[in-house]
């Protein structure tokens, strides 16, 4: 039987699984994963992955002074050990987040990025399998500028904004995640409508997206998240890549229904004038604020991220402190 899952893996579309339960990955045979704070913390909170917090607290309690510095080594370890597990399972990438404390510093975060890709090699993964997933704020995308240059390849995370967009791919980043669902829930909360299929706010600023990469010919990856329903998903099948939550990945399982290619890097595309951001921050800054959505919904997911951060870190604290 042939199933929705299938046919969008047909239309070209690379699927990607959205979860830090990595014993629920291999269910749906996707070529990467990706991973954040929340994933991590919801994973982490079952008795099945005591195991890896473990790991991590041990080398925590064997790694810096402080009780502080031992704590965030123990993350650290945490996070690579999911990504450890998860790379076991899939052939391609896990995506690996940086603190999201540090959205703002971009020397702050060329060092976190190196340090996580350190402690992989250490354990015998090289960088090509890693994704480090940063913040798309200007410092964000400044520092995977840097990275990128230096061979360390980098997924742009928290992106709902052309102007991001834009800057990203100039930048020459690897891959971005604009947040489908996020921008929908925004446009709901401001409107009061209801939108569905093409018109779904965050349908359209994906396609807008594609079709701006493929005309400039920039070879970054776009890659949909954030997904509030199936829907979604199938008015962008065709797209370079799709991260999907397990529940919208067994609900793709568990239907036949067609699902045919609605985006086409060489199909007939609506003409969009080329725009640069990335050696401008002024410009960038100033046309992100005009665009109050995705103003808002960066600093509101920058927010979030960092507080689950803070989360599991209080939960390794106690252990490294016992």
């Amino acid at each position: 039987m042939t199933t929705s899952l299938d046919l969008l893996k047909q239309t070209g579309t690379i699927v990607v699984s959205d979860s830090g339960d990595f014993e629920l990955i291999d269910v749906y045979k996707p070529q990467d994963a990706t991973t954040n704070p929340s994933l991590i913390l919801a994973a982490a909170n079952k008795p099945g992955y005591a195991r890896l917090i473990d790991v991590a607290v041990k080398y925590g309690k064997s790694n810096g002074g402080s009780l502080e510095d031992k704590t965030n080594a123990a993350l650290d370890r945490l996070l690579v050990e999911f990504g450890k597990e998860i790379l076991a399972i899939i052939p391609g990438r896990v995506s690996t987040e940086v603190d999201a404390r540090l959205s703002f510093d971009k020397e702050g975060t060329i060092n976190k990025a190196k340090e996580l890709i350190a402690l992989y090699e250490s354990i015998g993964i090289k960088k090509e399998r890693i994704l480090i997933k940063i913040a798309s704020s200007w410092e964000g995308i400044q520092a995977a500028r840097y990275l990128e240059s230096t061979g360390i390849s980098c997924n742009l995370t928290l992106l709902f904004g052309f102007t991001q967009a834009v800057a990203c791919a100039e930048a020459g980043v690897t891959l971005i995640s604009p947040f489908v669902g996020r921008i929908l829930d925004w446009y709901k909360k401001s409107t009061g409508k209801n939108y569905e299929g093409d018109e779904d706010p965050g349908v359209i600023s994906v396609k807008r997206i594609f079709n701006y990469y493929k005309q400039h010919d920039y070879r970054t990856i776009v890659m949909g998240a954030s997904f509030r329903n199936i829907g979604e998903i199938k008015a962008l099948a065709g797209v370079d890549f799709l991260t999907i939550s397990p529940a919208l990945l067994e609900e793709l399982k568990n239907s036949t229904d067609p699902v045919p290619k609605r985006l086409d890097a060489y199909g007939a595309l609506e003409p969009i004038t080329k725009v640069s951001y990335v050696d401008n921050e002024p410009e960038f800054r100033w046309t992100l604020l005009q665009d109050q959505m995705a103003f808002d919904k960066l600093h509101e997911g920058i927010k979030k991220f960092a507080e689950d951060g803070e989360t599991l870190r209080a939960l390794l604290r106690q252990k490294v402190a016992a």
